[in-house]
């Protein structure tokens, strides 16, 4: 009916001496807020205060969201009888937002970078060890890494020197990396390694608790 129209609307946007006092949502046909697809004349009401307020008709549920001057919001339009939810719909859907967004940010952080360290086939010792001291950090920050040695022209010829080289950076690293991928085929060599998990575990589990420490040693 008109006039049930007219109060769920109301009851959306709120009122303040029957004028409405807050904007209209920008999503108008938000599912979260469509009560014309409720064909049941009750529902379940969770009020403002996150209270289970028990099966209502629409109509009572929308002169209680009025009076909070709150959102009548459908949580479950499947359930019998749908379950909804007197709110502030803006606020909730910008939380709801942002915790997508501080997830997504986890998760990226939780990703594995890939660095890169390239090295020459006849690589001096010094800058040898300034790259397997970044790949241990690497791998330590819980980085792949990725160890390059590129052979161009005629430096083809010692194509058996650089696998050599990849070899020996891959035994210097030792058990706090392993091998996830190489390719010792074509001029562009590499090998890529990968933080050992049970390594890691391993040392985190030997760390000596506070409890444990000698108090001469504190």
């Amino acid at each position: 009916s008109i006039s049930s129209v007219s109060t769920a609307v109301v009851a959306r946007y709120g009122t303040s001496g029957g004028v409405s006092s807050r904007k209209p949502k920008p999503d108008d046909d938000d599912e979260a807020l469509n009560f014309a697809s409720i064909r049941s004349d009750n529902v379940r009401l969770i009020d403002e205060q996150q209270k289970m307020v028990g099966v209502v008709s629409k109509s009572q549920a929308f002169r209680m969201a009025e009076e909070a001057e709150l959102d009548l919001v459908i949580l479950s339009p499947e359930a019998d009888p749908p379950v909804v939810r007197i709110m502030d719909y803006n606020k909730y859907r910008y939380e709801q937002q942002k915790k997508k967004r501080d997830q997504q940010k986890k998760s990226a952080a939780s990703r594995m970078d890939l660095k890169e360290l390239k090295m020459g086939y006849n690589i001096d010792v010094h800058d040898y060890s300034v790259r397997l001291k970044a790949a241990h950090k690497f791998l330590k920050d819980g980085d792949k890494v990725k160890v390059i040695v590129n052979l161009k022209g005629r430096e083809n010829d010692f194509r058996n020197n650089a696998i050599e080289l990849l070899k020996r950076f891959q035994n210097d690293i030792g058990e706090v990396a392993v091998e996830e991928a190489k390719n010792f085929r074509d001029r562009n060599m590499f090998v890529i390694l990968v933080p050992n998990k049970a390594v890691g575990s391993k040392s985190s589990q030997d760390q000596p608790r506070k409890k444990d420490v000698p108090a001469g040693d504190e």
